[in-house]
């Protein structure tokens, strides 16, 4: 399964979970609403921060596979040309 789709569907169940959570407890219309607006920003900068954290990674992978098939472009094309 895909690590990009594993982490937004924890998140994503944290979310829901934590919005449940706030809806049920007993407080003024008010304070719900202000609980829902910060667990919101919560839950949308980690999620920020997981998807740069997995672009990063996608991006080192990418770069080193990259490297390591012009290393070995470069080996075939000097066995070719010795």
């Amino acid at each position: 399964m895909n690590k990009g789709k594993i982490i937004l569907g924890v998140l994503a169940g944290a979310a829901i979970g934590a919005l449940i959570g706030v809806l049920f407890a007993p407080d003024k219309g008010s304070e719900t609403r202000k609980k829902i607006t910060r667990k919101s920003s919560e839950a949308t900068d980690e999620l920020k921060e997981k998807f740069n954290d997995f672009v990063t990674d996608a991006s080192e992978t990418f770069d080193s596979v990259k490297e390591e098939a012009f290393d070995e472009f470069e080996k075939g094309r000097k066995k070719l040309f010795s």
